[in-house]
């Protein structure tokens, strides 16, 4: 961890927090940062960016008070926690090594979603360098106790688990309080009525494990003002519900305490089709718990994989209760285009809970989670968000705010201030981190958050050589990137081209698999633009009043950012970027 970094980057941690705010880089007045003037590095001016999905499924969305569309939040948002503080609900997820770290979410209805913050927006709170962009914070749970809300988390391979509170959920958040002597993963606060205060977290069994994927889940009490263990850990689920049967990967615990009996749910089967949703009681915290015979509780596993549309991977859900006080949760899944190829990542999902002989029941049978809600929770208030979430959209960045909106991210913690918000403009500097290196490029993007998607921009960029580049990429990890970039050959012609890395064993760069010389004079602007078609990508360009797109690659293979090809746990985003002479492979 970093807390006890060098002076200078602590001064550059805290000049920085003002310029991210809620999570996006801040506008200057007049004057761009230092290094961002024309006669230094080559710097790449955006002057919008356009984004827009069509998927078939969301193509009848039911009237407003009638129902709702699944998933509640499109694109890459994993492992869902969502806790209700009076009349709001909020909900956090999964970011890995992206910066800002841990979207906060808010509703009044539980359907329209705005984000109105992000937990780790400070680039002194944790530390991604050098850490692959599925490591990092993994399933954060949110919590609302006395007037604070809690957010416990673990930063994987760099620091382990952690808790950060705040007064507003929009932060500021507080800087990590560490729990040392709590191992593994996916840390959980548990108030209970008598005050005392517990933490849940998955880790290896007292017998260490006997299989792949063999965990269990834990408790402690802990000290509510510090969170230091004060108890010895008790494990509450060894391997899972049936540990005859060698259940793998129980993670992501909630205790809710509902009547008389303690609740304890947790995810049972990894994140992928054989994911599912385990629950157990206890008449006290620590139990002993008893499995539901009905388990589990929410799953797609066992249906058929030829079915149309499906959506498979369900599980890591967490519980609340609407205006009415009926129970609703959320959960992750994902969408597949064919088989287990997807690019939009693990998405937030809503279902009502029904309660049958005191236990909670999300799927039965051979229930399967629908798109389509034919009702919604009962609404405290309904706000439309002013950047949707769900069902086919388009939206406009005009980059005419002091900061970029919170959703947008860039990879791990920048160090120095290579961007800049000023006259309604992006502008970033060309810097010698590839997208390919691992490391913290020049780069601020958004999820892709439909199998049908178009991202477009219009770019300005006079590139000093053959080496400079900027565009607009399609990224699903440092090993697997499309680029749409504009840059010189040496002969000083300008040149659009496509390039492609294909895993850690392609040249950091990528391969060049398309380019083209084109009449394009000084401070002229080029438009991008990315389509998405489930497992088919073209990459187009137009100049300044051209009507026509000139593709410059069609049909290009759109599993290479899949999950499925790329491996971790995050979903592809589009990135404005611009990078100058790179590190060699």
């Amino acid at each position: 961890m970093t807390l006890n970094r060098s002076m200078g980057r602590i001064v550059l941690a805290v000049a920085a927090m003002s310029l991210i705010g809620c999570g996006g880089p801040a506008a200057h007045d007049s004057v761009a940062p230092d290094g961002l003037e024309t006669s230094g590095p080559s710097v790449a001016q955006f002057d919008w960016f356009d984004y827009s999905g069509d998927d078939p499924v969301f193509a009848n969305p039911p009237e407003p008070q009638e129902g709702y569309l699944n998933p509640i939040l499109t694109g890459f948002y994993p492992d869902p926690s969502i806790t209700r503080a009076g009349d709001d609900f909020y909900l956090v997820t999964s970011t890995f090594a992206y910066f800002p770290g841990i979207p906060v979410m808010h509703s009044r209805d539980l359907v329209n979603w705005t984000q109105v913050g992000n937990v780790i927006d400070r680039p002194g709170m944790l530390d991604f360098d050098g850490l692959g962009l599925s490591r990092g914070v993994f399933a954060p749970t949110i919590s609302y106790h006395g007037g604070t809300f809690f957010v416990a988390n673990t930063c994987v391979d760099c620091g382990g688990n952690f808790i950060v509170t705040a007064t507003d959920p929009a932060g500021p958040w507080s800087d990590p309080v560490w729990l040392p002597d709590i191992g593994g993963i996916d840390p959980s606060l548990f108030f209970d009525v008598d005050g005392k205060v517990y933490v849940m977290n998955n880790d290896v069994p007292p017998e260490g494990s006997l299989y792949e994927g063999h965990r269990a889940i834990w408790i402690r009490e802990v000290d509510p003002q510090t969170f230091q263990s004060i108890s010895e850990p008790v494990v509450l689920i060894n391997g899972g519900v049936h540990p005859e049967d060698k259940p793998i990967w129980i993670e992501g615990p909630h205790i809710y305490r509902i009547g008389d009996w303690y609740y304890l749910s947790a995810a049972e089967g990894g994140t992928a089709v054989d994911h599912s949703q385990v629950v157990l009681r206890a008449q006290s915290v620590t139990g002993p718990y008893t499995a539901f015979d009905g388990n589990p509780i929410l799953t797609q596993r066992h249906l058929p994989e030829d079915r149309p549309d499906p959506i498979t991977s369900v599980g890591h859900a967490d519980l609340v209760q609407d205006g009415a006080g009926r129970w609703w949760a959320t959960f992750l899944g994902v969408r597949p285009y064919e088989d287990d190829f997807y690019n939009t990542g693990r998405e937030t999902f809503l279902m009502p809970v029904d309660w049958e002989d005191g236990w909670p029941i999300i799927t039965r049978g051979d229930d399967k989670v629908p798109y389509v809600m034919t009702e919604r929770p009962t609404a405290l208030s309904v706000a439309t968000p002013s950047t949707p979430t769900s069902g086919n959209f388009a939206i406009r960045e005009e980059f005419d705010g002091d900061t970029l909106p919170s959703s947008w991210m860039t990879l791990r913690v920048p160090e120095t201030e290579w961007w800049s918000l000023a006259d309604r403009k992006l502008r970033i500097k060309a810097r010698p981190v590839p997208l390919g290196a691992g490391a913290q490029p020049s780069l601020w993007g958004r999820r892709q958050q439909h199998q049908n998607a178009v991202a477009t921009t219009s770019l300005t960029f006079s590139a000093k050589g053959p080496d400079d580049e900027a565009g607009l990429a399609a990224l699903q990890s440092d090993d697997y990137f499309y680029a749409l970039g504009l840059t010189r050959n040496e002969a000083g012609e300008s040149l659009i081209r496509l390039r492609k890395r294909a895993g850690p064993t392609s040249p950091v760069a990528g391969d060049m698999i398309a380019s083209r010389a084109i009449s394009l004079r000084d401070g002229q602007p080029i438009e991008l633009r990315i389509t998405a078609r489930a497992d088919a990508y073209d990459f187009s360009y137009r100049l300044e009043g051209d009507e026509a797109w000139t593709k410059l690659a069609s049909d290009v293979d759109g599993k290479l950012l899949s999950t499925r090809e790329a491996g971790g746990f995050v979903g592809a985003i589009f990135g404005l970027y611009a990078e100058s002479a790179s590190v060699s492979d």
